[in-house]
């Protein structure tokens, strides 16, 4: 009673906090919960409804779960931790038995993987009742803290970035739970920002779902061609988490489209007099591409007085199209159709985090390759790179 009476205390990047301050509210037990700046607001606001005391502190959850101590040394409060707790990693176990209830040939299940909690619970449970079933590991390539305790054989802290998976970047793994996991999954691999914002836009598209960064890593995984062994196998994929801002959803969904070839930007050369724009326009249309923005500039075309830049944003059905749409503009006029990434990603290009990369798809088909040397000398009748943009970081 006395423990009921002083309450818990936890650091969470925000689905943790919420399941505490859900059960704190009903059990009258008071809950604090210490979130990292990287918290999407709809976390914080969530949690501050269930009325939980919420604080903000550090940028990582390591540095949240820092500042929990003194709570509990000062206030008495019981520290709740969220992936490495055993009644926590026995509770995540239920996820598996659920699902060899359901799906009795199952496979492999695809997990995403943060501190560790869950999938140590899920394979403890899965591997003792079914050793066949494949377990596998998701987490994102901006926190690999799980693939760096895996390769060290113990646990390490690891630098973390911004990444869409927030509820992932733990950067070291719980040590009881690598304990557990270890000897039981059976693979583990990372996805880019990239993969992780298609991954989200066609859950959105054609499941209807809204999942955060964190809940759709396992979906990355698979659509980026991370997993071709279980290509006609039963697979269980784990969707976990759907607590992110309604900003940040539209945000992601549009760079998502980026990253799919279905929405590019381009600079084009037209005829500075009435309809030099409208002809523009008309080859778009022709080809079937829709305009989403149009800027054109005078100040920073210097060669040609009687010409306007003209830059655009459209929306394509994917990279075939933005194809016919280079050769129907290039035939008239001079058109740059040159990545929108910034100089900071330019020595990414050629790699699997690179853009809008068609190169390689991730299924092994062959595909146009869009990309540029930022070093390469303009041709003719083309335009020097314009201004670029980062579509990586949120």
């Amino acid at each position: 009673d006395e423990q009921k009476r002083l309450g818990v205390v936890a650091a969470s990047a925000g689905n943790h906090a919420l399941a505490l301050a859900y059960h704190g509210r009903e059990l009258g037990i008071p809950v604090t919960v210490l979130m990292p700046s990287i918290a999407p607001l709809t976390k914080i606001t969530k949690c501050r409804a269930l009325e939980a005391n919420v604080v903000l502190e550090g940028d990582t959850i390591a540095d949240a779960a820092l500042a929990a101590k003194s709570y509990v040394d000062n206030d008495g409060m019981k520290y709740i931790n969220g992936f490495d707790d055993f009644n926590i990693i026995a509770g995540a176990g239920s996820v598996g038995l659920e699902i060899l209830e359901d799906a009795k040939d199952i496979d492999a299940i695809v997990v995403p993987v943060g501190g560790g909690g869950l999938i140590a619970g899920l394979a403890l449970a899965v591997k003792t009742i079914n050793p066949k079933v494949q377990i596998i590991g998701v987490e994102p390539d901006r926190c690999p803290s799980m693939a760096a305790a895996m390769a060290a054989g113990e646990v390490v802290k690891v630098p973390t970035s911004p990444t869409l998976a927030d509820g992932l970047a733990v950067p070291t793994v719980g040590p009881r739970s690598f304990e557990v996991l270890r000897p039981r999954v059976d693979k583990l691999v990372t996805v880019s920002e990239q993969d992780i914002s298609v991954a989200l836009l066609r859950l959105v598209e054609t499941e209807k779902l809204v999942q955060e960064g964190a809940g759709a890593a396992g979906i990355a995984a698979c659509l980026a061609g991370k997993l071709p062994e279980l290509e006609g196998k039963n697979v269980a994929v784990l969707l976990c988490g759907g607590n992110i801002d309604t900003s940040t959803l539209g945000n992601v969904l549009e760079r998502g489209l980026v990253n799919d070839g279905r929405l590019i930007r381009f600079s084009a050369v037209v005829p500075d007099r009435p309809g030099g724009i409208a002809g523009l326009c008309a080859v778009i249309a022709f080809v079937g591409a829709s305009i989403k923005q149009i800027v054109h500039e005078r100040a920073w075309l210097q060669e040609d007085s009687h010409a306007v830049q003209v830059d655009v944003t459209c929306e394509l059905t994917g990279l075939e199209m933005k194809e016919t749409l280079y050769k129907a503009l290039s035939e008239k006029y001079a058109v740059d159709f040159s990545l929108s990434k910034s100089n900071l990603n330019m020595n990414m290009v050629g790699k699997d985090s690179a853009g809008m990369m068609a190169a390689e798809s991730k299924n092994g088909a062959d595909a146009k390759t869009y990309s540029f040397d930022k070093n390469a000398e303009t041709k003719p009748g083309r335009l020097p790179a314009p201004v670029l943009y980062d579509y990586d970081t949120i």
